[in-house]
């Protein structure tokens, strides 16, 4: 791999792009004998797939998990976790078949998509096992359901279903529930924020319904990129689950480059410098590696864009040889499985080498020998981001990865600082089960499956009697001597759309046929399906022709626009209630409630690619109101007199120093920088000082500000960092600029931030600088 890293560096012009090789070392595979208690035909049906002798972990992870531990499998990307909870599942399928064939014990299989329980379903279907598999999912017919109801022996769902149709018909499917010995959490790194805080309950309610019928599964959870992975765990199960992180597979070693494209010719808003699109420099990187023979993956962030840069590769190949554009392709959602797997076999061949995927197929693509994989942009975790690397290299073989930076103060400081990428921990799930805008609507579903007990709330948190007290008040539950009961005739769970941030869900509708497409919560409707909106939902690209608030629906149309859109907003905000506070020497690092309000005022139209503003278009939205949780900090007059800076600049240092710490704070919290918002003010109403919030986007909060919180002192520091480090003179997309800013991105003081943070930080506590 050294000789085509030299080669695709020193290519004229590219000299000053690569911010940073990492060389990972090889690892060496550890194998241990299969154990006594698996059946002859399960080991037989592993050998024959090449499994001889498994990997020592699997053999670990299956033991506890056959002796009835909680268990989560944290290992790498390719690592085997399959296996490890597949063998013990199929070897309890097959000991309790009943004499008839009768179904003795059952496994229920959550996936986040899907495309990954459907290759989880071929997986085991080519095992060739004489045991009942069966998908239920959206796709599902009438006859699919009624038999996987009665008798699925291995069904393979998502926890939409599980809370929209298993559990609300519980008594239907009593005889699966009540001989359910294992549930399988795959990805389980994907469950956070507001979607995690649901997906826990629902796993919660699975765990009382299953008691019911006098079943108690054994919970197996697996993922390749979880921080804390017992407390996620055991956050989202509720129950005491021991981690498993020794990894004996084998690797490759891997080349790691960070990458940055540069400047080009073109200013953006307010005559600032605008980078190379990073989906550019990948279509140029892909048509080098394809030239090589190098086999290569490029994950890009839609759909649109997948094709654009499989399409720009191909014309840069038959510049240098008219055979070569053949040999690179677009791989995205939406393709036929027959276009799919035509896809995989052209690339196992040699036919093709090169593809170019949206990050929605991070976790259902099953291709294996994959030399090199380029990444457009960070894809916004570092978990993400090593499940994305992760598909390069499989098995022993030597790898490429490849991250190019798009013009954002994320992905600007992760390259000019590779610690806190390569060798740093993946972040924490963050979730908060106890949010009340979360765990209401479950319990009302709760009190409907069967009316609660005291005994009952315990498995839904500490704070559980409170929000039953509320509901109460609020007419949803009636209190009686045997406990609480659900009072509304319709579907309690259909007040928790898991999918949802909170408020009424707008339904997403395709404008010829009336077809729903998906939804989005009430907030992002404002954001990014208001008139005008160019909205990418699972990579496909649609313009949107109207939102209708009044019955929370959007219509739109698929289209390919030349440009991508982003609302402006302003917004206010009050401090109800302080949590906690810590004191910097003068400065107040604060946690607590407020309210905010929202106005989406307009939209910028940009051009794709290059990201130069075509025009701003007014909007006439209603405003809205958020309870919600936020961090802030105070800089009384005092100590920014010390800090030189002038009242005229004040402003500006407190707006860009927001803007850049709220593009931060998604590498110390798993969210995006569109799940949490910011204000700032040289004197706020509350504190009489100089003020900056970032609060969640979501009613009750997401658990992102708290972690903000408690990270405080290494989040402020990389944001401090992240402006001083950038090579613009007066500030850029890739430092202090947002592009949901409502005030045009003005004023903003670039060296005003940076005093800021040094006199805000000078007070800081050392000892927490870690995080």
């Amino acid at each position: 791999m050294e000789s085509l890293v030299r080669r695709l560096t020193e290519v004229p012009g590219r000299e000053d792009r690569l911010r940073h090789l990492e060389v990972l070392p090889a690892r060496e595979a550890v194998h241990e004998d299969w154990p006594a208690w698996v059946p002859d035909d399960v080991r037989g049906a592993f050998a024959a797939q090449g499994v001889a002798r498994p990997w020592r972990h699997q053999v670990v992870a299956a033991d506890a998990a056959h002796a009835g531990d909680h268990v989560i499998v944290a290992t790498g990307t390719a690592s085997g976790k399959s296996l490890a909870y597949q063998v013990p599942a199929l070897s309890a399928i097959r000991a309790a078949r009943g004499p008839r064939g009768e179904r003795g014990a059952s496994v229920l299989y959550l996936a986040p998509t899907k495309a990954l329980a459907h290759d989880q379903l071929s997986g085991l279907a080519s095992l060739g096992l004489d045991v009942r598999l069966a998908a239920h999912d959206g796709d599902s017919s009438r006859e699919e359901r009624d038999w996987t109801r009665d008798y699925g022996e291995y069904v393979l769902t998502n926890p939409d279903m599980l809370h929209r149709s298993l559990l609300p018909s519980h008594h239907r499917w009593s005889r699966l529930l009540g001989s359910l010995q294992y549930v399988v959490v795959d990805e389980c790194h994907h469950y956070r924020g507001v979607f995690g805080a649901h997906v826990s309950h629902v796993l919660r309610r699975l765990r009382r319904v299953c008691a019911m019928y006098g079943a108690h599964p054994t919970f197996v959870l697996a993922s390749a990129t979880v921080a804390e992975p017992e407390v996620t765990a055991s956050r989202l199960t509720g129950l005491d689950v021991v981690a498993l992180t020794r990894d004996d597979s084998p690797r490759g070693r891997v080349s790691l480059l960070l990458w940055e494209p540069p400047f080009t010719p073109h200013a953006g808003e307010n005559g600032a410098p605008v980078r190379r699109a990073a989906s550019s420099e990948v279509a140029d990187l892909l048509a080098d590696l394809v030239a090589e023979d190098v086999r290569t993956l490029a994950f890009i962030r839609s759909r649109r864009g997948a094709e654009q840069v499989a399409a720009t590769a191909a014309d840069l190949l038959a510049e240098v040889d008219p055979s070569l554009p053949g040999r690179v392709a677009a791989y995205r959602g939406g393709y036929l499985p027959e276009e799919r797997r035509a896809l995989e076999a052209a690339l196992r061949r040699g036919d093709l080498m090169g593809l170019a995927a949206t990050n929605a197929l991070e976790l259902g693509i099953d291709i294996s020998g994959l030399d090199a994989v380029l990444i457009a942009g960070f894809p916004g975790t570092r978990a993400a981001f090593w499940q994305q690397i992760g598909r390069a290299g499989r098995g022993a073989q030597d790898a490429l990865g490849i991250l190019v930076a798009k013009d954002d103060p994320l992905d600007t400081y992760l390259v000019t600082h590779p610690e806190m990428l390569i060798g740093a921990p993946v972040e924490a799930s963050v979730f908060d089960p106890s949010n009340p805008h979360v765990m209401g609507p479950h319990l009302c579903a709760a009190a409907q499956e069967s009316p609660l007990t005291e005994a009952d709330l315990p498995h839904f948190g500490p704070t559980t009697r409170e929000v039953v007290d509320q509901l109460v008040d609020l007419g949803l539950l009636r209190k009686r001597p045997r406990g609480w009961f659900w009072t509304d005739r319709g579907r309690a769970a259909d007040l928790a759309d898991i999918r949802s941030a909170g408020g009424s869900p707008v339904q997403l509708i395709e404008a010829d046929t009336g077809r729903v497409v998906g939804t989005v919560d009430a907030s992002g409707a404002h954001n990014q399906a208001h008139p005008g909106a160019v909205y990418v939902h699972q990579g496909e690209t649609w313009l949107v022709e109207d939102l209708d608030l009044e019955h929370h629906v959007a219509s739109m149309r698929r289209d390919e626009p030349a440009f991508s859109t982003t609302a402006r907003e302003v917004t206010d905000i009050s401090i109800v209630s302080t949590r906690e506070r810590r004191s910097w020497a003068g400065c107040e690092l604060s946690l607590g409630e407020v309210d905010v309000s929202h106005q989406v005022v307009s939209f910028l139209r940009r051009r794709q690619p290059g990201g130069e503003v075509l025009s701003e278009e007014p909007l006439d939205l209603p405003e809205r109101t958020l309870r919600t949780s936020a961090v802030w900090w105070t800089v009384p007059d005092d100590v920014v007199a010390e800090a030189g800076l002038a009242a005229l600049d004040v402003p500006g240092a407190a707006h860009a120093a927001e803007h850049c710490s709220i593009g931060l704070l998604p590498l110390f919290a798993t969210c995006d920088r569109w799940d949490i918002g910011g204000v700032s003010t040289a004197r706020h109403a509350d504190t009489g000082v100089l003020t900056v919030f970032v609060y969640d986007g979501h009613p009750g909060g997401a658990g992102f500000s708290e972690r903000g919180f408690h990270t405080a002192v290494a989040w402020l520091s990389a944001t401090r960092e992240a402006i001083a480090s950038c090579e613009c003179a007066s500030g850029c997309p890739s430092c202090i600029q947002s592009p949901k800013c409502g005030n045009q991105n003005n004023p903003l003081d670039k060296v005003g931030a940076i005093q800021l943070l040094d006199a805000l930080l000078a007070g800081a506590p050392v000892e927490a600088a870690g995080g």
